[in-house]
């Protein structure tokens, strides 16, 4: 029986830590940003083979390591730092779904979302395979009633927009995939609020017909303050245009474990679907929670994408660790993060379409390994999870990659690009794929000093001036990265570039030995946020305090209520067109 608290022998991988620890000092020099690094540039000039002894590829996504800090002996020591953390064993317990989330009790089957009839999920998963069969059967059904007009608004018209309505995993998830997968797009134009500013839900109705609007109001326990605040506006933005009276339950579809809240709300029981607690929210996409992605793209490309995510699901099980795509990424940020020091990762997608990519990437990192205790609730000993973040190119050449090429961190970077577009236009994808092969070769050689130079001497300045201006631009190069490559960014490719992701964030908690599957931290803020929001209506109706905050917390309060006491007989902007 798999125990996720003694997951690895605690020996063993104390002595495979202090091996790749060893063998860094052996392989590695201090380098110019105050940390240890290889010289990547000599790897490549003694290997010849370098590049495709690098080189990996399964479910349609080439990777390219090479220009990363490892050599052979960096890379044995890793691989073993791998084995003794029983990374496949880890792996197999989660598959065969017993409760690996061990500080919730909790299974983790994001994987049997999208299994198939081959699906290396073990017979244990049997129940809960049924029940997504089930709903899958019922989205299925949905999505065509909507899309043929059969399902429609409180005058009888098709749909043509859908908004919905979440926060974190209910938001992100389904957001950076319809986006993704734009030249899938069906007629339906898609929407997505999550924040309870309510300048995110009124910009996004005033363009929006109330009687071919459909909402999507994905909450798990339907109490989610963001979500049912905006929830409930847009259900009174409807009730302006079409009368109280009215019934506009058409006009909403309910993703939630909460049958009885939704119900109240108004949401007819068969549009309400269920989200399940084995399922986490940042892996949730390929749940109901994905409705809008299906609603977007059509069933047809939503079961595409989980069939991309399967693929490599079958992968990460059955590959060895040398070959194992989230395996290496995943010694690839524990190389970055516990031998180079590395405190941050870009993530740096050459495809408009993956623009939310790294914002998705955010939360499923962070969120899953930012932690601060290992699985027996010890303070850890070593860093964990860096700080994710990037933008697509070439937007992020014209901003942040001046600190990635000439800033003082050590920030190892994710290259993704589709060699493919669809959207040809003249030599415009070659000049971003060109972008993108100029970055990570400009991140590796840079430009030495003596280059700067004489570039300078031939631009025609004076050996004075020339001596004066080199320095600002060198570029030390040496900086680590990998590239995706893949085809095109269809659902498959996609499907299996987020479940790799996905893997690697899991093989990386396995190897920190954290809980990547519970997320404490993102309660407490709510928690108090509950209680300043009791404590300013106690004090608009008492005009007294009940409680008092810290001066800082008490000061910012105390402004708001002033500002609300002078403005309170101003009318409310109404939701309108």
């Amino acid at each position: 029986m798999y125990d996720p608290i003694h997951l690895a022998d605690s020996v063993n991988i104390d002595q495979a830590w202090k091996s790749l620890a060893q063998v860094a000092r052996d392989q590695l020099t201090d380098g110019q940003c105050g940390s240890l690094e290889l010289d990547i540039q000599a790897a490549f000039a003694a290997d010849s083979e370098r590049q495709s002894r690098y080189s990996r590829e399964a479910a349609g996504l080439q990777l390219d390591f090479s220009r990363h800090a490892v050599n052979p002996a960096l890379w044995s020591a890793l691989l073993d730092l791998a084995s003794a953390a029983e990374i496949k064993t880890a792996a197999a317990a989660m598959f065969s779904g017993e409760a690996i989330n061990h500080t919730e009790g909790r299974q983790v089957l994001h994987a049997a979302l999208r299994a198939g009839p081959d699906s290396r999920l073990s017979n244990a998963q049997l129940p809960q395979k049924q029940q997504v069969q089930q709903v899958c059967k019922q989205l299925a059904a949905l999505v065509e009633r909507v899309h043929s007009g059969v399902r429609c608004g409180y005058s009888g018209r098709a749909f043509t927009d859908v908004v919905n309505i979440g926060i974190g995993g209910s938001d992100l998830g389904p957001a950076m995939v319809t986006q993704a997968l734009t030249p899938y797009h069906s007629k339906l134009t898609l929407h997505f609020v999550s924040n309870v500013d309510p300048s995110h839900l009124v910009n996004t109705l005033k363009s929006l017909n109330p009687q071919t609007t459909l909402f999507v109001i994905a909450s798990k326990t339907f109490t989610t303050l963001e979500t049912l605040t905006n929830a409930t506006s847009s259900r009174q933005w409807l009730q302006q245009h079409a009368g109280v009276d009215v019934d506009l339950s058409e006009h909403f579809v309910a993703v939630s474990s909460s049958v009885e809240k939704a119900e109240a709300f108004g949401i007819g029981r068969d549009s309400i679907y269920p989200m399940w607690d084995w399922v986490g929210g940042r892996y949730s996409l390929w749940s109901a929670i994905g409705l809008p992605i299906a609603l977007a793209v059509g069933w047809k490309n939503f079961k595409a994408l989980g069939n991309g995510a399967a693929s490599m699901d079958r992968h990460f099980i059955e590959a060895p660790l040398d070959q194992n795509l989230p395996v290496i990424l995943s010694l690839l940020e524990v190389l970055s993060v516990n031998v180079l020091g590395a405190q941050s990762h870009a993530v740096l997608p050459y495809d408009q379409n993956l623009a939310q990519l790294p914002a998705f990437l955010q939360q499923l990192t962070m969120e899953s390994n930012g932690k601060r205790v290992d699985r027996k609730g010890e303070q850890l000993a070593r860093a964990s999870c860096p700080i994710v973040w990037g933008a697509a190119g070439t937007n992020g050449q014209h901003s942040f990659h001046q600190l990635l090429h000439q800033g003082t961190h050590c920030i190892p970077a994710d290259f993704l690009v589709p060699l493919q577009s669809h959207n040809p236009l003249d030599d415009q994808h070659v000049h971003l794929v060109t972008n993108c092969m100029a970055q990570a070769k400009a991140l590796l050689f840079g430009k030495s000093e003596v280059e700067a130079k004489r570039e300078l001497l031939q631009a025609g300045c004076s050996e004075q001036q020339a001596d004066l201006l080199a320095p600002h631009k060198v570029l030390p190069g040496n900086r680590p990265s990998l590239t995706l490559s893949f085809e095109k960014t269809t659902p498959e490719t996609l499907g299996a570039l987020i479940a790799l992701y996905e893997h690697k964030v899991f093989a990386s908690s396995v190897i920190w030995q954290v809980n990547a599957f519970d997320q404490w931290g993102v309660e407490l803020g709510k928690q108090i946020g509950v209680s300043i929001y009791q404590e300013i209506q106690h004090r608009r109706y008492n005009k007294k305090s009940a409680s008092v905050f810290d001066p800082s917390t008490e000061a910012l309060l105390q402004q708001l209520m002033t500002l609300e006491s002078n403005k309170k007989d101003e009318r409310k902007p109404a939701l309108s067109n």
